[in-house]
């Protein structure tokens, strides 16, 4: 059970729009925000800074940064963040067969070289302490650019601020995101048991 229950989206209306937008990316509004609206700056900083991160404008597909935000709960541990980014993932495009092979992705042939190095650095970069040394780097840069690596390490950066926040709330999982969990990260050691299981 969440050590703070969320409040209703109807208790804050000048969230509306902000609550609109993380309902097209993900299908609902999550707990997490839903909590944090006692403090509706906080949920519009949030959303600003989501969308910068997540621009479909920039130089890395939003999709690909969703899986890197998996990455890197799964190093922080943060099993809410896990299945949230997943669900996000696959809304913005990965495919089910890319998404069922998660656990497989240094073997899988659905993931390219490129892929599997910026996954590396998002598991690496979503530990503490920082597991990212120079041969991360090293084989980052043989795929990306300095620029796509900035925005890269701003999807780690952005669930690492909703893996504090959702651990340290036990935020509980919605549905989707429990179901997800239970049929594709079950087998990695997740259970959702902080987070309502």
């Amino acid at each position: 059970m969440a050590f703070v229950e969320p409040l209703p989206p109807e208790s804050t209306p000048e969230l509306a729009e902000t609550f609109d937008h993380f309902r097209e990316i993900l299908g609902f509004v999550p707990n997490s925000l839903l909590t944090m609206q006692r403090r509706p700056a906080i949920v519009k900083a949030f959303g600003q800074l989501t969308e910068a991160v997540m621009d479909p404008e920039g130089s890395v597909d939003p999709a690909f940064k969703r899986l890197l935000a998996h990455f890197a709960s799964r190093a922080a541990g943060c099993q809410y963040c896990e299945a949230h980014s997943l669900i996000a993932a696959g809304i913005s495009g990965v495919s089910a067969e890319k998404l069922d092979a998660i656990w497989e992705y240094r073997t899988n042939d659905l993931y390219s070289d490129a892929e599997r190095a910026a996954l590396d650095f998002a598991l690496g970069a979503g530990s503490v302490p920082n597991g990212v040394d120079e041969g991360i780097m090293r084989e980052l840069k043989k795929y990306w650019s300095d620029e796509q690596i900035v925005e890269m390490l701003g999807a780690v950066c952005l669930y690492g601020f909703l893996n504090r926040w959702n651990d340290s709330m036990a935020t509980d999982l919605e549905d989707a995101p429990r179901e997800l969990g239970e049929r594709l990260l079950a087998r990695g050691g997740w259970t959702g048991e902080r987070h309502g299981g």
